[in-house]
């Protein structure tokens, strides 16, 4: 789960992690006191969850209170790459002599962290390491030892960043690990002109897993800005609202990722990803047929399943009980393969419903449904 930057802020406060005076609103005349109890200047930053927020008007200096209240009134409301703005916060401004980048993100494949930092931060740290990649360090970190005072300082030594870094490195990794987080990252870490290091922007991603320890970022802190989104969470699903006309329905987020290329190419755009896991029974396809016909842009589902420890005449149970409560209003082609396979085609043939179409392949599937949602 992604926190907001100032959740994050908060965080790193608790920690010690140094950071400007700031607070959080969703109106624009609470801004403008704000604003006066900060010194009358203020950075305006939308709070949304993705990047390019600057480039897209979402973080913007105010010269005083009256213009603070102006620049989040225009702010919220805004939408920045599809994520409609709810709340700002409001930073009290710094002169800033340096800018540095620092994170550490979980490396899935060595089963370790990784710690990177570099001393250009302040732009997309991405654009960096592909332009330059000698500019960013990174260093492996030992979950079982982490990071001590002098793994701080070959981190810092590393990436040419000011020695006193390192401490913030150390807080950092008390926060990734007290937190549950994947991800800490500090983009950027500032030397203002009277020497103080200061974290501008932060960006912590928890894990998912962990959430039952977090009870303070719990479901009130969770926001979508779709509400079929939002619908989905609700049930239970993992759903993700895409831009295009067929629905998809598989099990197993490998299974749904290739069911998305597979439609593409056969010259259809995804309306969704939907991953039902492991099981199917009647509740979880009513439930993601539902969620998925009440898009307007649906005009054909595609269901891909493939059987191995939920057999497919469990599946198309599942699906054949589903429709009994679902209204169909748009055609649905439906792919089974593997255990019991055979049986789950029988089933799904004699429930007979005219909307409902099978195919014995996925390229075959994905084809058909391409060509009804056109």
């Amino acid at each position: 789960m992604d926190l907001y930057e100032h959740q994050a802020r908060e965080l790193f406060e608790d920690y010690g992690v140094p950071v400007p005076k700031a607070e959080v609103t969703d109106s624009a005349k609470e801004a403008r006191q704000i604003a006066e109890r900060l010194g009358g200047r203020a950075v305006v930053k939308a709070q949304v969850k993705t990047g390019g927020r600057g480039k897209a008007g979402g973080v913007k200096l105010a010269a005083d209170p009256a213009a603070t209240e102006l620049t989040a009134r225009q702010m919220l409301g805004m939408d920045i790459k599809g994520h409609t703005v709810r709340t700002v916060m409001l930073a009290q401004p710094v002169d800033i002599e340096a800018e540095f980048y620092v994170g550490y993100a979980l490396d899935r494949a060595a089963g370790r962290f990784l710690a990177m930092a570099s001393a250009d931060g302040g732009m997309d740290i991405e654009e960096v390491a592909e332009a330059r990649p000698e500019a960013v360090a990174r260093i492996a970190v030992d979950p079982a030892l982490g990071v001590t005072a002098d793994k701080a300082a070959e981190i810092t030594a590393a990436a040419g960043l000011p020695p006193e870094a390192a401490d913030v490195l150390t807080r950092l990794w008390t926060v990734l690990v007290e937190e549950d987080a994947v991800l800490v990252e500090v983009n950027p870490l500032v030397r203002t002109r009277d020497g103080r290091l200061l974290a501008l922007d932060g960006k912590v991603t928890l894990d998912d897993n962990a959430r039952f320890r977090q009870a303070r970022w719990g479901a009130s802190e969770v926001t979508y800005d779709d509400p079929l989104e939002e619908q989905a969470a609700a049930k239970g699903l993992n759903y993700v609202k895409l831009d295009g006309q067929v629905g998809i329905i598989g099990n197993g987020a490998g299974l749904v990722m290739s069911t998305l290329d597979v439609v593409a190419g056969c010259g259809a755009r995804p309306a969704n990803f939907l991953d039902i896991g492991g099981g199917a029974s009647a509740q979880v396809m009513a439930d993601g047929l539902t969620v998925i016909l009440s898009d307007p842009d649906v005009k054909s589902v595609f269901v891909n399943v493939f059987g191995g420890i939920t057999a497919c005449d469990a599946v198309a149970d599942g699906i054949a009980r589903a429709l009994d409560s679902v209204h169909l209003t748009k055609p649905l082609v439906v792919r089974l393969d593997g255990n019991n396979a055979a049986r789950g085609r029988a089933i799904l043939d004699g429930h007979a419903h005219p909307l409902l179409e099978q195919a014995t392949t996925m390229d075959g599937a994905a084809r058909r449904a391409a060509d009804l949602a056109k």
